[in-house]
């Protein structure tokens, strides 16, 4: 009898151990993406520094909030055109000194940017003959918290949907500064 409380004892941890490894709840993706650009740190500064200015992205249709440049500064992008879908962030880092900023969303549609949980930073450094090197980078975790997420909100189509943004605002700023 001994015997088989041990059996169904390990049987029963055994399975509570597997239930547990197979509970665990999304992890935190990152993204970073860098281009270089053809124009000198302080040039690409002057365009992407203003917090309350996002027109250099090809995805934001126009751009209103309050605070400037200093911490806790809010705006709310609109996207593709007017009446569009809209999302709100936070300035939480603000350096003109180091070219950077940091800023979290504060709400967003899963169906617009299929993540949850969002920071990002943006620095524009020293780059290649004279250029500039922007790098922007993101954290997150995917638009759906619970175990076996639907594909549109998977961890997958969160990297992919922040790798397209931060692209097609590197590129914009690539063509904006073609050089010489």
């Amino acid at each position: 009898m001994h015997t088989a409380l041990r059996i169904l004892a390990f049987l029963f941890l055994s399975s509570f151990a597997f239930q547990s490894a197979q509970a665990h709840g999304p992890t935190r993706q990152k993204v970073t993406l860098t281009q270089e650009v053809a124009a000198p740190p302080a040039e690409v500064w002057a365009v992407v520094g203003n917090f309350q200015d996002m027109s250099w992205h090809p995805a934001v249709f126009s751009t209103t909030g309050a605070g400037g440049n200093d911490i806790d500064a809010t705006r709310v992008l609109t996207l593709g055109q007017d009446g569009g879908p809209t999302l709100s962030e936070v300035l939480y880092k603000f350096s003109d000194e180091k070219m950077s900023y940091s800023y979290r969303i504060t709400d967003v549609k899963v169906e617009v940017l299929p993540v949850t949980n969002y920071s990002s930073h943006l620095t524009v450094k020293p780059g290649a003959n004279g250029g500039s090197l922007v790098e922007w980078r993101g954290a997150f975790y995917r638009g759906y918290p619970n175990n076996d997420p639907p594909e549109n909100l998977n961890d997958e189509a969160a990297i992919a949907a922040v790798t397209a943004v931060y692209k097609a605002g590197l590129d914009a700023l690539q063509k904006r500064f073609p050089g010489n």
